[in-house]
């Protein structure tokens, strides 16, 4: 509880304190028509998440794996797998999420990808 709180906290901050033009972070989601896991996802937290703090650092971004692949994500690896979300920033992969099991498990993990981008790169 005690690790939610702070990403939560976290997420919360950045949310407020970076400036709208510096985002160019997204969340790609992977997904395919008839994937059970992406149409829970799409019940339990698609509605939600462009109203969270982590949607202002991250907005959702859906590609269909069967479609060509944007040319802006042609650096990413496509799985066949669905969903599968990855945490893209100025056309890199930052993390990756493979599947959806429930809300909490997701908003954990989202909430690790996420410290990801504050993280200073060892040089």
């Amino acid at each position: 509880m005690r690790r939610f709180l702070k990403t939560f906290l976290f997420v919360a901050v950045a949310a407020a304190v970076a400036p709208q033009s510096a985002m160019a972070a997204e969340l790609v989601m992977f997904e395919q028509a008839g994937c059970a896991w992406c149409l829970r996802w799409n019940k339990e937290i698609g509605p939600a998440y462009p109203n969270t703090p982590e949607a202002k650092i991250a907005p959702l971004r859906r590609v269909d794996i069967h479609d060509p692949l944007p040319a802006d994500l042609a650096g990413i690896r496509v799985e066949r797998f669905t969903p599968t979300f990855v945490l893209v920033d100025n056309g890199k992969e930052i993390g990756r999420m493979r599947g959806y099991t429930g809300d909490q498990f997701f908003w954990f993990l989202l909430g690790e990808m996420l410290e990801k981008l504050n993280t200073p790169k060892a040089g």
